[in-house]
């Protein structure tokens, strides 16, 4: 007997429908055809143990299992259920004609137990794309398919009570969410605030002016001096997702198995910080099984590296395509696939491997040459892709023991909302561009002319401070964004001497 069932496979952050075609016939062999992996083939044991645990019988005839499409690669357990459904289907052990109306996902224990498997937000919307009528997951990932709605999401515990409610034996109700409450829920409920740090008012400004232009920015300090702190809150003052990111994230964390539990959608922008020993192909993505890597887990958010100059020059360097780019292609011999990798680069680092040199109390112990090699970790052409640079100085005694509160990220976040409003009416007309820190060149003539004292400021600043080519479009970018800020439609002198000091980096003999 012949009968079909099917299942899903992503494919990046998108998933294509496979065709689960089950045959029993005279026979005594399991034959699994249509380029499985070794985990789907070991799925016959699994699959064995839970039809037998569950008071049905495993068939003593011929088994032959055809994947289609047969060309692309069928990886990992969550075809399990759907293969256990297709085999007591085909054997007659349990009706037949409800399956072709469900696309079914789960992996299972030994004991029939249906355990959560990746991907299934982009699953759920590939299914009633195609037009299925539900869609059978596991119950802990129940929440995160019905983020899509207009589709039937059947949670399944255990493979009893699904074959029961196939055979029309029990009645499962569907998983509903209210997406626009689980949305509004969510929104910039974060446990920081830009209140809790003290002091460090120049580095808070410019924090602010690289969020409300989506600029990547270089924190450079001695220990302590609450790098790390500030990193931490910048997505606090981003202004929040919309449905629309909200929804892309969340398909990017499904695909890489992080979303939790009952996990549902992702509300928060995401703060990725991965350690200085992490390899390229984690930062990236990619691997034998393409999976997103920590630039597209970041996606919508803040990529946050702590001690840049720690991290290897290689894996340094290979963001510097996805940061121009915005998407990373990871390619191999028989296909490739593109995730979308849209972040603002925070890092931050020492000025000095003892990690006090400008320090105004403590002595620095590192020669000339040593600071110059240590600061030559990063490349030129990383740099030239950080629009903002700000030491971090020490915060005294006096102002941590201010009682004082500061500004909350609330109100700072109301600034930057408006600073982007401004924007997105500019770039209107410009696909692909939403924020000043995507300008390109024919952008930045348009938008960034500076009238003479402007001009004159920054040729002063070019010829004095021995700042690089590199940094005058980076210059005009975050000036454009100041005035923004300041609801200014004209650059005027005070934004462009604003943006020179944020090019620290730039500056001849900054380093000894």
């Amino acid at each position: 007997m012949l009968i079909r069932t099917y299942a899903s496979s992503v494919r990046g952050i998108n998933a294509i429908t496979i065709t689960i075609e089950v045959n029993v016939s005279q026979g005594i062999r399991f034959i699994i055809v249509g380029l499985a992996d070794n985990a789907v083939k070991e799925s016959q044991q699994r699959i064995h143990s839970a039809i037998t645990n569950n008071g049905f019988s495993w068939p003593g005839y011929r088994v032959v299992i055809n994947m289609a499409p047969a060309d692309i690669r069928k990886e990992g357990t969550a075809y399990d259920l759907p293969l256990a459904l297709g085999i007591l289907a085909a054997s007659g052990q349990m009706s037949g004609s409800l399956l072709e109306r469900y696309l079914v996902m789960g992996e299972l224990s030994l004991d029939g137990t249906v355990l959560p498997v990746r991907g299934v937000l982009p699953m759920a919307m590939q299914a009633m794309k195609e037009g299925f009528g539900g869609l059978i997951v596991p119950a802990d990932n129940a929440g995160e398919a019905a983020v899509v709605g207009g589709i039937d999401v059947i949670p399944a515990k255990d493979l009893k009570q699904i074959i029961a409610f196939l055979n029309g034996t029990l009645m499962i109700e569907p998983h509903r969410v209210d997406l626009k409450e689980e949305f509004i829920k969510g929104m910039c409920r974060y446990d920081t605030d830009f209140s809790d740090v003290k002091g460090q008012e120049p580095v808070k400004r410019a924090l602010l002016v690289a969020a409300a232009g989506g600029h990547n920015i270089l924190m450079i300090g001695p220990p302590g001096a609450g790098k790390t702190m500030l990193a931490k809150r910048l997505s606090t003052i981003i202004p929040p997702m919309s449905l629309e990111e909200a929804l892309e994230t969340t398909k990017i964390h499904s695909v890489a198995g992080r979303m939790g539990k009952n996990g549902s959608l992702v509300t928060l922008r995401p703060f990725r910080s991965p350690h200085h020993t992490i390899s390229d192909v984690a930062l990236v993505g990619g691997g034998s099984y393409p999976q997103p890597g920590e630039i597209s887990l970041a996606h919508n958010g803040v990529l946050f590296l702590d001690e840049l100059p720690e991290f290897k020059r290689n894996v340094l360097e290979v963001m510097r395509q996805p940061l121009e780019d915005r998407v990373i292609t990871v390619s191999r011999a028989r296909f490739s696939v593109d995730y979308p990798s849209n972040f603002m680069l925070v890092a931050s680092m020492n000025p000095c491997p003892c990690g006090y040199y400008n320090h105004p109390e403590k002595s620095c112990t590192c020669g000339a040459g040593v600071i110059k090699k240590y600061l030559n970790k990063v490349s030129g052409p990383l740099l030239d892709r950080i629009d903002i640079h700000i030491e971090v100085i020490p915060v005294p005694f006096k102002q941590l023991s201010e009682l004082r509160d500061a500004e909350r990220s609330a109100v700072l976040r109301q600034k930057v909302i408006g600073a982007r409003k401004i924007q997105e009416e500019r770039f209107s007309g410009h696909p692909g561009i939403y924020s000043n820190a995507q300008m390109h060149s024919r952008l930045i003539r348009k938008y960034c002319l500076l009238d003479r004292a402007g001009q004159a400021i920054l040729k002063t600043a070019m010829e004095r401070l021995g700042l690089s080519a590199r940094a005058y479009d980076r210059i005009l970018k975050v000036s454009r964004t100041i005035a923004d800020l300041d609801g200014s439609e004209d650059i005027l002198s005070s934004h462009v001497a604003e943006a020179v000091n944020y090019r620290n980096l730039d500056r001849e003999g900054w380093a000894g």
